[in-house]
């Protein structure tokens, strides 16, 4: 458990998830420069790519992979991005496919199990800066790519990477949607819906979608036949990443909030992990909140400072 407390009057945990998707107070910038990745299939991903002013080829790089319906303008993004670089830390924040500085690049769908798209970002960078000590940090969706990858690479990991950071990755996909369910969370299930009801829109006009729907259904209808599953329930099978966090060989760091909506934080909890993978949680946070008590050592980014702690 770590010792996190939240603002005063912060506490609750739908207050803590929607105000700090909604705060952008310093999440402008920082500037960049865009890098287009060819994937192995012909897509093609969009990374940013924002380098210290002194940087040299073999000092750290930290590759940022955001959550559902993000992109590399995702706030939780664009903060840490300016903290790395405060510190001489390269940061590359991905775009999954179409997101982002990437819209319209892509003729498939991005998805919870695409490891292999940031595989083939990391060879890139490592292609170009072969010294440069890479972090992988993902966050929600992106954490569960992040665990999955290194899962699936094992001993080969190492090649790419120092370490893993999932910051409340959905490792648990078919927990996470009946969660979603729950009346009090409709909230958020509505507006996922709505932006992916955006993005396919981009990629395909004329498939037609409700105005509303669960999000099991649209996986259903549209992720898992788009991407080759025989429903949403092969889907979740095969792409949420707790099965492979036991074969992680590499140092990870995983943290949880116990409050958090719609992560199950016990996902993790029967397996047997090596000494290697560390579990942290919190008893409050929300998603993706961890807004703290700015007179305590961590401040009111509670979460930013932990981040740099663990990368640096």
């Amino acid at each position: 458990m770590l010792d996190f407390r939240p603002l005063p009057g912060l506490g609750n945990a739908h207050l803590q998830t929607i105000l700090a998707a909604l705060l952008r107070v310093g999440s402008e910038g920082p500037p960049s420069v865009q890098r287009l990745i060819v994937l192995p299939d012909g897509d093609r991903i969009s990374v940013e790519i924002t380098t210290p002013q002194n940087w040299e080829p073999n000092d750290p790089t930290v590759l940022l992979i955001h959550g559902l319906c993000g992109s590399h303008r995702s706030s939780y993004l664009v903060r840490m991005a300016k903290r790395l670089e405060a510190i001489g830390i390269r940061a590359v924040r991905m775009n999954l496919r179409g997101c982002g500085s990437g819209k319209g690049l892509a003729r498939k769908l991005y998805h919870s199990g695409r490891s292999e798209d940031a595989l083939a970002i990391l060879k890139a960078l490592k292609e170009e800066h072969p010294d440069s000590p890479i972090t992988l940090v993902g966050y929600s969706l992106g954490g569960n790519i992040a665990l999955k990858l290194a899962g699936e690479l094992q001993h080969l990991a190492q090649t790419y990477l120092k370490k893993v950071i999932a910051v409340c990755p959905s490792v648990d996909l078919h927990a996470s949607v009946l969660l979603f369910q729950k009346p009090e969370n409709g909230i958020y299930e509505r507006k996922f819906f709505k932006d992916l009801k955006k993005h396919v829109k981009d990629l395909d006009p004329s498939f037609i979608l409700p105005k509303t729907m669960r999000i099991i259904d649209f996986d259903n209808v549209f992720t898992a036949p788009r991407s080759g599953f025989a429903g949403a329930l092969d889907y979740y099978s095969k792409c949420s990443a707790a099965p492979f966090v036991p074969r992680i060989e590499l140092t990870c760091q995983i943290l949880f909030a116990e409050d958090d909506p719609f992560i199950s934080h016990s996902s993790l909890d029967f397996l047997r992990l090596p000494p290697n993978v560390k579990i942290f949680k919190t008893k409050q946070g929300g998603h993706l909140g961890f807004l703290g008590n700015p007179f305590h050592k961590k401040g009111f980014r509670w979460l930013d400072s932990l981040l740099i702690e663990w990368i640096h």
